[in-house]
C-alpha cells in the first residue's frame, strides 16, 4: 500500500465511510415535534419560543441578557450598532476571516483596518496594538475555526486604549479559553448558528452582553415589535423612536430555527464532548508527523476547542522539501476515495479584497485608503499553510484509525509527488488560487 493513490495506487479507503460517522446535527424526533408544533400552529412570525430561547442560551452562555436574529452577520451588524460604531471610526480585525466579521462596518461609515494574525490564524496582539489609532473604536475578535484568541492579551490592549471588543464565536460555540466559554470576554458578543456550524439550527444568530444598555441599543437596531417601554430601562436615548427597528431591518427570527435551537441546545455539551473525543483521538494519531501539525490547543491552562468547527493541521511544507499543500492535499484526497474531502487553505485574506479599499456604499467624500493589499507587515497572513481534516462527529476508532492511515502514507511518500508540484502554496476555500488570481486582475 506504499505506492500513493494519486500517482495509481489502491487508496486507503475502499468502503464507504459509515454516514453517522459525519452527521450533523443530530435531529430527533424531539426536534421533529418542535418544529412541527411551528409549523401546525403557524407560529413562524411570533416571538415568544424565540425570547424563551434567549433566556435558555443566556444562562448556558453565562451572560446576562441574549437577543437573536435572523443570522449571524445581523447579529454582529447589531453588535456594531451597539456600541456606537460610526463614520469616522475604526474598528480593527484580524485579516483571515470570514467577510461577515467585519463587513458591515462599511454601512456605518467604518473602516476596516486589519491586523496580523498569529502561528494558529489567530489574532496577534501585538499587531493589533500597532494598528490603534486616534480613530479606533473597536476590535473585532475572531476565534477562528475554533480556536479561542488570547483573551487576557486583547482585553489588557482595549482597556487600556478604552475600546469596545465584540467577539465573533461564529465558529467556538463551546470553546473556553482559561476555562471560560469564548464570548464571555469581550463587551459584547455575536455568533451564527447557521446550519454548517457547531451549533446548527437552520439560519440563525445570536449576540449575547451583560451591559443593559448594548443589549436594548441591540434589539432596537433590529426587532421593531420589541423596542417599546416593556425593554427601555437604560437607554432613554431610544424612547423616541419605539416601534421602529433603528437600522431598518428585520431581525426576527423564522421560530422553526429558535424551536430547533431549543431542543439542539439541551444536548449541545454532551454531543460536544463526544465530537471532542474523537477529533482528539484523530489529532493524537497524527501528532509528531513531519509536515503537519495538529491544530488544537494544550488544554492545561483549562482552554479547549469546543466542537473543533472545522479542523486543520497546519503544514509546514519546509518540513516535506517545499512540497506544497494543495499538492499534498490532493494526495490525501485521493487515499479517501470518496470517503470524504481534504482541501488546502482557509479563507482569503480581507485586506486583498477590493471591497475594503474601493467600495463606498455610503458614497462618503472621506477616501477609502487606509487598507493596502500589498501591506508587507501583513506577510505572515500569507505565509500560514494549512489542510482540512475530516469532522469526525462521533469516536469511532476503526474508522478514525483509517483516516490516521491516509495521512500518514502521504507523509512517509511524500517524495514521490514532488515531480509535477506547482506550488501553489495559496489554496483557499471558494477558488483554489482566488488570492493570487484577484490580485493579479485587481493590481
Amino acid at each position: 500500500m506504499s505506492k500513493l493513490a494519486l500517482l495509481g495506487g489502491e487508496p486507503v479507503f475502499t468502503e464507504k465511510t459509515p454516514q453517522e460517522l459525519f452527521k450533523w446535527p443530530i435531529i430527533t424526533q424531539e426536534d421533529l415535534d418542535a418544529v412541527t408544533y411551528v409549523t401546525v400552529n403557524n407560529r413562524f412570525s411570533g416571538t415568544e419560543i424565540t425570547t424563551e430561547f434567549e433566556k435558555e442560551f443566556a444562562k448556558w452562555q453565562g451572560r446576562k441578557h441574549a437577543v437573536a436574529f435572523t443570522n449571524g452577520t445581523m447579529s454582529l451588524a447589531a453588535a456594531m450598532f451597539a456600541v456606537g460604531l460610526s463614520e469616522g471610526d475604526e474598528i480593527i480585525c484580524p485579516t483571515k476571516t470570514y467577510w461577515a466579521s467585519i463587513a458591515q462596518a462599511a454601512y456605518f461609515g467604518a473602516k476596516a483596518v486589519f491586523c496580523n494574525i498569529d502561528d494558529e490564524m489567530v489574532m496577534d496582539p501585538v499587531d493589533l496594538e500597532r494598528r490603534i489609532t486616534p480613530r479606533t473604536k473597536a476590535i473585532m475578535v475572531v476565534h477562528y475555526m475554533a480556536y479561542p484568541c488570547d483573551m487576557d492579551a486583547i482585553m489588557d490592549i482595549a482597556n487600556r486604549h478604552n475600546l469596545y471588543v465584540i467577539e465573533d464565536v461564529s465558529h467556538a460555540h463551546g470553546s473556553l479559553y482559561k476555562g471560560k466559554k469564548c464570548g464571555n470576554f469581550g463587551h459584547i458578543a455575536a455568533m451564527s448558528m447557521m446550519s454548517q456550524k457547531l451549533f446548527a439550527a437552520g439560519e440563525l444568530g445570536i449576540l449575547v452582553t451583560d451591559d443593559t444598555r448594548l443589549y436594548e441599543r441591540a434589539m432596537a437596531y433590529g426587532h421593531y415589535e420589541r423596542n417599546n417601554d416593556n425593554l427601555i430601562h437604560e437607554s432613554e436615548e431610544l424612547r423616541d423612536y419605539f416601534h421602529m427597528p433603528l437600522g431598518a431591518v428585520k431581525g426576527r427570527v423564522n421560530q422553526l430555527c429558535a424551536a430547533l435551537a431549543r431542543v439542539q441546545l439541551k444536548y449541545f455539551d454532551e454531543r460536544c464532548a463526544e465530537v471532542n473525543r474523537a477529533m482528539n483521538y484523530f489529532f493524537d494519531g497524527v501528532e509528531g508527523l513531519p509536515g503537519i501539525k495538529p491544530r488544537r490547543v494544550d488544554g492545561s491552562d483549562g482552554s479547549s476547542m469546543g466542537g473543533f468547527y472545522v479542523p486543520k493541521l497546519m503544514y509546514k511544507p519546509q518540513e516535506l522539501e517545499g512540497l506544497s499543500a494543495a499538492r499534498f492535499a490532493a494526495a490525501v484526497q485521493a487515499e479517501f476515495n470518496g470517503a470524504a474531502n481534504c482541501s488546502s487553505g482557509a479563507n482569503f485574506n480581507l485586506h486583498k479584497h477590493k471591497y475594503f479599499t474601493a467600495f463606498d456604499p455610503l458614497h462618503s467624500t472621506a477616501p477609502r485608503t487606509d487598507v493596502d493589499a500589498a501591506d508587507a507587515t501583513l506577510d505572515s497572513a500569507e505565509d500560514l499553510y494549512c489542510v482540512s481534516v475530516p469532522w469526525f462527529k462521533h469516536l469511532d476508532k476503526e474508522w478514525i484509525d483509517l483516516y490516521i492511515c491516509a495521512y500518514k502514507k502521504v507523509v512517509e511518500n511524500y517524495q514521490d509527488l514532488l515531480p509535477g508540484d506547482e506550488k501553489r502554496q495559496e489554496g483557499q476555500w471558494y477558488g483554489s488560487s482566488y488570492d493570487k488570481d484577484y490580485t493579479k486582475k485587481n493590481a
